[in-house]
Order: C-alpha cells, then structure tokens, then sequence
C-alpha cells in the first residue's frame, strides 16, 4: 500500500542494478546477492489471486529496464488479464522505457529525482551527469505520453541547497505543461532502521530536517504540492 502513492499493488522487485546510489536499502538486490530464476507461471497465478484487491502491478528493483526484454513478454500476459502497469525505473534507460510505453505496457511510472545527481549516483561525476541527461530525456518522453508520474524525491542533509534545488527545477521543466504527476518527499533513512549500501555516506547525509521544509516550501512556489511520505518519518529523540 506504500508502492504507489494512494493505490494498493502486487509489488515484484528484479534483481540488478545500473546505479550505487550510497543510500540504498535494497542494495543486496541489486548487485544480486541471493537472485534466482522467477517461476512466471507462479507469478501469474499468485497475480490472479489479487485481482479483486490491486490497482496495480508495481515492477520495481533494482533496475526492472535492464531486463527489459523478458519484462517485455512478461507485461503482455499480465495485460492480457487487464492489469494495469506501474513500473518504478531511475529513468537512465531511455531506450527500453520508450519500448515498452510504444507497446502500451506501462500505465504509470514512478522514479527518483535524486539531487545532486554526482553524490547520489554513487558513480564517478562524469557518468552521473551523463545519466541525469538520460533521466530527464525519461521525463520527456513520460510527459509525451502522458503517462502519469509519480515524482519521488530522495531528500539527503548537508548538501548546498541551491545546488540541490537547482537539480529540481530542471527536471520539473521537463514535465511543464503536463499536469499528471505528483510530487513525494522521500527523507533519506539510514542505520539503525535500514541497512544501507554505504553506512558512513549515511551518518553523513541521512535524516534530514531542515532540508525537507525548504525543499517544500521551493516546490510550493513553483506551483507544485509536495506530499511527504511519512512512513519514512522517525521521531527526533530516536
């Protein structure tokens, strides 16, 4: 009930991962510790089962797009029982994504704006940047399509704020004039609630506070209400 913000999902998580975002909680799933071969037949059947209660299959990871192919043949039996298709990707595999939205297999994607891309990445700066050019070239084709979008966005502490916000409004550019989206605020988490990829980068730049409010307020102004996914909220005193 947390995949899709407002929805209920059948959530499926694959295994890989083009990314080493320093933060990340499912880091065992994508470098693919402890991956095996899904059984699809008992994927379908299991999927059957939920029918009444679902809005969405949710395909998040990891990466999904880099098994985009086998995703393919996938989506089109899970269409076939009219489910509709959330797919949460990080929007650096452009190719794949306008594949499978040409087939008109995807009915709504999420995916993380992740500010300043060259700290959150957890790649060199140079591939960092390549990538966000890739993800906001993912933006554009998501609005062309009007696919609605639910924007996520990771929010870390003790990184320049206008550096930060600045990354913001460039992908909110990119999905101007298009109305089908929302925002959610993600404060980062790190040790002891969740087991991070990279512990120390996590005592350094998790559990924001101030961050989240200025954040906020700047999405605001630019005629865009954030939701904060408060499930991530921990007491002060904790």
């Amino acid at each position: 009930m947390i995949d899709v913000h407002g929805r209920v999902t059948f959530t499926l998580w694959l295994c890989g991962c083009n990314l080493k975002c320093p933060f990340c909680h499912n880091w065992r799933i994508a470098e693919k510790v402890g991956c095996s071969t899904m059984d699809e037949d008992k994927f379908l059947e299991d999927l059957r089962e939920t029918l009444p209660l679902i809005d969405y299959l949710h395909i998040t990871g990891g990466e999904p797009l880099l098994q985009w192919r086998e995703l393919r043949g996938l989506l089109g039996e899970v269409k076939e029982l009219g489910v509709k298709v959330s797919l949460n990707t990080n929007g650096t595999l452009v190719k794949p994504l306008e594949k499978l939205i040409s087939e008109n297999l995807i009915d709504h994607v999420a995916t993380d704006l992740k500010s300043p891309p060259a700290h959150l990445y957890g790649l060199s700066k140079e591939t960092s940047m390549r990538l966000w050019g890739l993800f906001l070239k993912s933006l554009d084709l998501i609005s062309e399509h009007r696919i609605p979008l639910e924007l996520r966005i990771p929010v870390p502490r003790e990184f320049p704020m206008e550096e930060v916000l600045g990354y913001i409004d460039e992908a909110l550019s990119h999905i101007h004039g298009y109305t089908d989206f929302h925002v959610i605020l993600n404060p980062l988490i790190g040790v002891p609630v969740v087991s991070p990829r990279n512990g120390e980068w996590c005592r350094l730049h998790c559990f924001p506070e101030e961050e989240l409010e200025v954040i906020s307020k700047h999405l605001e102004c630019a005629g865009v209400r954030p939701v904060l996914n408060q499930s991530l909220q921990i007491p002060k005193n904790f």
